[in-house]
C-alpha cells in the first residue's frame, strides 16, 4: 500500500507500484477533473502539484507519490473561487474546456513563486501545455489578470 496526501486528506493506493499516479487520482479516488491527454507527459492536461511542484501525472508511477502531498484541480479551491479560476472565466478562456484543470494548475505554479510574472515568463512557464482550442491568447490574459488580482 502506497500512502500520501489528496488535497489535503490522507489517502492510499493498492494498486501496482507502476501505476500512473492519473489513474490513481480518477479512478481510485474519484477525482475527474485531471484529464488524460496523450500519455506521455506532452500536452500538460492531467498536471497535478506534487509537494507543490506541477508535474505530470500520465507519466508519474503512484510510488513516487509515497508520503507526498499532492494536490488536484479540486483541492486547488473547493469553492472553485481561485483567483485563476475566477480569471479564466473572466477571460472566457474556456471552449472544450478538456486542458483547462492541468494549464491553471500550471499556471498556479507560476503565481505561487512569481507574483507579478511578465508575458514572456507566462509564456515560458506555459509552453509545452496544449490547448487544442488554441485559447493562449485568453490563457496568457487570465493569468495576468490572477497576477494582478493577487
Amino acid at each position: 500500500m502506497i500512502e500520501f496526501v489528496v488535497n489535503g486528506k490522507e489517502a492510499w493506493s493498492e494498486l501496482p507500484a507502476d501505476t500512473p499516479l492519473l489513474w490513481v487520482i480518477r479512478e481510485e479516488l474519484g477525482l475527474t477533473g485531471t484529464k488524460f491527454g496523450c500519455g506521455i507527459a506532452q500536452c500538460g492536461a492531467c498536471t497535478v502539484h506534487v509537494s507543490g511542484q506541477p508535474t505530470r501525472s500520465c507519466v508519474t508511477p503512484v510510488s513516487a507519490v509515497k508520503g507526498k502531498k499532492i494536490t488536484t484541480i479540486e483541492g486547488l479551491s473547493p469553492a472553485a473561487d481561485h483567483p485563476l479560476q475566477k480569471a479564466w472565466i473572466a477571460e472566457q478562456v474556456p471552449q472544450c474546456g478538456y486542458c483547462q484543470a492541468g494549464q491553471i494548475m500550471q499556471a498556479a505554479a507560476l503565481l505561487a513563486k512569481t507574483k507579478a510574472p511578465t508575458r514572456e515568463q507566462i509564456v515560458a512557464h506555459m509552453s509545452g501545455h496544449i490547448c487544442r482550442c488554441g485559447t493562449y491568447n485568453q490563457i496568457i490574459a487570465a493569468i495576468q489578470r490572477a497576477a494582478a488580482q493577487g
